[in-house]
């Protein structure tokens, strides 16, 4: 068993939901925990091909959905010739046009009619300790509607733009308004994408960024700053993603330390993790 498993205890599996999880953009942050048994993955993806792929390649703690997830009501579902553009709002061809590559990229070549269904309304999820999302503009809507299973969730993965290229697509700005108001801080950022003005190519890289930021992966965690956030359970499961997704030993230890003042783990495990962790020539 993994050491900080046995360390915390936990009741149950991490429970990772997965929204857009076609893994076009490399593996996901939670594969080792997948690899070691420690968590269990509910994925959506409305896309037929990419959830077929999905389906091929699952183990045996994960399963996948065929929902788009949204605001509940029917939308259009705007299919690119880039899949990974393929998104509920319309491509804005103007802000595409700023950019090498994306007015090819975001060129739509199929609308399909979708029902969307909000995240609260999935009976699926009976427990959501990280919410990862990747769906091109509508991880707002799927914030607005889930705020009943995010009320256990204690991290949220999400891509956030600071230039638009979708119609109304929501910016940095208001994706971390959202989450600060459900109880969320920034923790990290991962992937963070710089792409050329067009019409500049640099060293005949069309992709090839120079200052412009155009959108960002960011990681949120729950507010770590008083024990009474969240329950025992939830400081487990925050330790747990915070070490093996992100080695953000810190916040891991912080967790157990939490735990050790509410007597939900032995007074030594603090102790005992951190002489688990790498050892770290100093600077």
């Amino acid at each position: 068993m993994d050491l900080l498993t046995e360390i915390l205890a936990p009741a149950r599996p991490t429970a990772i939901v997965d929204v857009g999880a076609n893994p076009i953009d490399g593996d996901p942050p939670y594969k080792a925990m997948l690899a070691a048994g420690l968590c269990a993955v509910t994925g959506f993806e409305p896309q037929a091909e990419a959830l077929a792929r999905l389906e091929k390649s699952a183990g045996p703690r994960e399963r996948y959905l065929p929902y788009a997830l949204g605001d509940g009501t029917s939308r259009t579902l705007h299919v690119c010739e880039l899949e990974g553009m393929t998104s509920l709002l319309v491509p804005d061809r103007a802000r595409l046009a700023l950019f090498n590559l994306f007015p090819i990229w975001g060129n739509v070549k199929a609308r399909i009619p979708v029902l969307t269904k909000r995240l609260d309304d999935v009976a699926e999820i009976a427990h959501l300790d990280f919410l990862k999302m990747d769906v091109q503009g509508g991880e707002l809507d799927i914030l607005r509607h889930g705020h009943d299973k995010l009320a256990e969730a204690v991290m949220v993965q999400t891509e956030v733009s600071f230039v638009p290229l979708y119609q109304g697509q929501p910016v940095f700005g208001d994706m971390d308004l959202a989450l600060r108001e459900l109880g969320f801080l920034p923790h990290c950022v991962t992937g963070t994408k710089i792409w050329p003005i067009a019409p500049m190519v640099v060293g005949s890289e069309p992709n090839r960024g120079i200052r412009q930021l155009l959108e960002t992966d960011m990681v949120y965690v729950r507010d770590f700053a008083r024990p009474e956030n969240m329950t025992a359970e939830q400081w487990k499961h925050l330790a747990l993603l915070a070490h093996h997704c992100w080695g953000s030993y810190d916040l891991a230890l912080r967790a157990i330390d939490t735990l050790i003042r509410l007597g939900a783990v032995p007074d030594d495990a603090g102790k005992r993790y951190l002489s688990s962790l790498p050892s770290r020539k100093p600077n």
